[in-house]
């Protein structure tokens, strides 16, 4: 049986998210104002392409592990390595500071990751991903912390960001604790995706207790219209 991280994006849609997989043929996408992640069996046959193309239509879809187009009329870019992190001896633990971010937070999240995630898009039902923690001060959000992709049995730690004027106090950590034990309530682990070009960000969470399971590329195919 493979483990579901291997393809974390299939684990998830065939599992705890496949309430919210559109389909067509044997491929599979998240609603397009939610994630723009697709799954894509393997091994992968001119048939699951061709219903990709019509599933997803010409626009951007995040792919992992394609390197190369499946077409010469198909585009594949923003490829990059990474790694993939699970937890081994994270300490979860309850913070009284933060707070469960609710539909009621929408317009200052979708402020606060526009001005601190590199212009990533938080939409208005990204909540439905799963639980996002946030901690204010002077009642403005200063960090938050989140999940996104749920394969079987995981939770992928996602949308970690703080103001920069409230960085080196250890809010990341905290939030990081805090959803790992969420996460634990629930029977559920914690891994997480981190560029190899931010060093940074990978000495944290293995100074917190993740460790690499393994190496992974990323990149987006544009499709072509559908024939």
């Amino acid at each position: 049986m493979a483990d579901p991280l291997d393809d974390p994006v299939w684990s998830a849609l065939t599992g705890p998210h496949a309430h919210l997989a559109q389909r067509r043929g044997r491929v599979m996408r998240y609603p397009p104002e939610l994630s723009r992640f697709i799954a894509i069996p393997h091994p992968t046959t001119a048939r699951d392409w061709a219903d990709a193309a019509a599933l997803v239509g010409p626009e951007q879809a995040p792919v992992a592990g394609i390197v190369v187009a499946p077409h010469d009329d198909w585009k594949v870019t923003g490829v990059g390595p990474g790694l993939q992190l699970v937890e081994d001896g994270v300490e979860p633990r309850v913070d009284a500071d933060a707070v469960r971010l609710g539909p009621d937070d929408l317009p200052e999240i979708v402020a606060f990751v526009a001005r601190h995630r590199n212009g990533r898009v938080f939409t208005p039902r990204t909540l439905e991903l799963g639980v996002y923690l946030g901690i204010r001060r002077g009642g403005v959000l200063v960090a938050m912390a989140g999940e996104r992709l749920r394969p079987q049995g995981w939770s992928e730690l996602s949308a970690i960001c703080t103001d920069p004027a409230h960085r080196r106090q250890g809010l990341a950590t905290r939030l990081v604790r805090a959803m790992t034990a969420v996460l634990h309530e629930r029977g559920d682990r914690a891994f997480l995706h981190v560029r190899l070009d931010n060093p940074g960000a990978l000495a944290m969470y293995e100074r917190l207790g993740f460790r690499i399971r393994r190496e992974i590329s990323m990149g987006s195919v544009h499709l072509p219209p559908a024939p």
